[in-house]
């Protein structure tokens, strides 16, 4: 039997609450897995992405899906990009041999991140990739790597008008000077067009700077050089819960919500509209003077890029971690796991992953009876806690049940994991159904 939390219950693909419903299934991985594992759902995946490239053939504008792949590690995801004639962003060297190696092609690949090395320009070169280049410096050093290579294919990325203090893309003076470097280098360098990365989640900032764009695109090819291209970057919307859920918390969270009343700085978003696929279609329907986005694209002859790392792993897997022990603490009750908080990584950026975890309960009847408590890891240290807030559980855990985090596939499975104890490190887990039941692999 299994209960969500009144709290917070997450939204979940008719798929994850198939797996976790499934008699036997998750018990079976944790048997042979000995520990906490990841879910992960390929199909989910491809159907997030196909949202995404439909939004932009809806309106006729010519581009390209990179996915975000820091976003998450697992080597299936890339498999599916192969499939679906999708793209891959890296911004390291093992990045990319990794895309390589599950069918990548070169030309499909975008390199990102500040300062690259020799070596990732001289890949990236060979191999035909796309890279975003952040710095005069940088440049300089890839039109010399571009000489003794082949001519390689770049993205000017621009420090953004409203954070002219990030440390990522190029000033004003430096952009001018990059440009005439590119004239001057244009037999080995291929100025494809302007990037920009905005944080935060909202429509308008993303379309206001591309639109400014359009017109930079048309005064580099009056310098001669192609430009044809504008990257939006990232940052595409998601929603874990619903929004009654999301406003209910934010109106009346306290401190005494959470285990040793712990505060915290913020939180994500948790709910949030438009999202994913939706978010891009708002973005291409922005307009400010009559004309859409997507129309000023097509008008200028302009392919549109983004990186949705996130997005694209929106329901497309779940977290499991068995129960270790629980003990009450004064008025609430602590939960140990199997593993580590440093596999649910929102808990290290002094936040919270605030959709409900689901308890599965194992081993026979027991007293329904409701119980409060937080969850903590199987480390030594008081900060290595899964949930800090109080989660009211339909009945008390035991050793061998199994706690289930629910859509952790972005970002929070493996952006802070660690072996500390040398513990493994949990295993993702490909789930894919045949002749309407499910079949599991461990991701390779």
């Amino acid at each position: 039997m299994e209960v969500i939390g009144k709290t917070l219950p997450a939204r979940e693909k008719s798929w994850a609450v198939s797996a976790r419903t499934d008699q036997g299934l998750l018990a079976q991985i944790a048997h042979v897995i000995d520990g906490p594992f990841h879910i992960i759902h390929p199909q989910s995946f491809s159907e997030n992405l196909k949202a995404f490239q439909d939004a932009m053939q809806v309106q006729n504008v010519h581009g390209h899906v990179y996915y975000g792949k820091k976003a998450n590690k697992a080597g299936t995801w890339l498999r599916e990009i192969a499939g679906c004639g999708g793209s891959v962003d890296v911004a390291s060297i093992p990045e990319f041999v990794h895309s390589l190696a599950n069918g990548i092609r070169g030309e499909r690949i975008e390199v990102t991140g500040a300062a690259k090395s020799n070596e990732l320009l001289w890949l990236a070169a060979q191999h035909k990739a796309l890279v975003a280049i952040d710095a005069l410096d940088e440049l300089e050093r890839a039109i010399d790597i571009a000489k003794q290579t082949a001519p390689l294919k770049i993205l000017l990325r621009v420090i953004p008008p409203k954070a002219p203090n990030s440390r990522f893309g190029l000033s004003e003076a430096d952009m001018v000077a990059a440009l005439q470097k590119c004239v001057e280098a244009h037999q080995h360098i291929i100025m494809d067009g302007f990037s920009f990365h905005l944080d935060g989640y909202a429509v308008a900032p993303r379309a206001e700077l591309a639109s400014t764009l359009i017109g930079r695109c048309l005064e580099a090819r009056a310098l001669g050089l192609p430009c044809s291209a504008i990257s939006i970057g990232g940052g595409f919307a998601c929603s874990y819960v619903d929004e009654e859920d999301w406003r209910e918390f934010q109106a009346n969270v306290k401190p005494a919500d959470f285990h040793a009343k712990k505060s915290f700085t913020h939180f994500y978003p948790y709910h949030q509209a438009p999202t994913g696929a939706e978010m891009l279609s708002a973005i291409l329907n922005w307009s400010s003077d009559g004309d859409t986005l997507a129309l000023k694209l097509n008008a200028a002859g302009i392919s549109l890029y983004l990186e949705p790392g996130r997005a694209l792993l929106d329901g497309a897997g779940m977290s499991v971690f068995p129960v270790q022990g629980f003990k009450r603490n004064a008025e609430h009750g602590i939960i140990t796991v199997s593993g580590l908080s440093m596999s649910l990584s929102e808990q290290w950026k002094n936040s919270e992953f605030l959709p409900t975890p689901i308890l599965l309960q194992r081993g026979g009847a027991r007293p329904q009876e409701t119980v409060k408590a937080a969850v903590g890891g199987s480390s030594c240290m008081e900060y290595d806690v899964l949930s800090w807030r109080k989660i009211e559980f339909p009945a008390t855990p035991r050793y061998g049940d199994l706690l289930i985090y629910p859509n952790t596939a972005g970002y929070q499975m493996d952006k802070n994991e660690s072996e500390f104890h040398q513990l493994p490190l949990p295993p993702k887990i490909v789930l894919t159904e045949q002749g309407g039941a499910f079949v599991w692999r461990v991701d390779q």
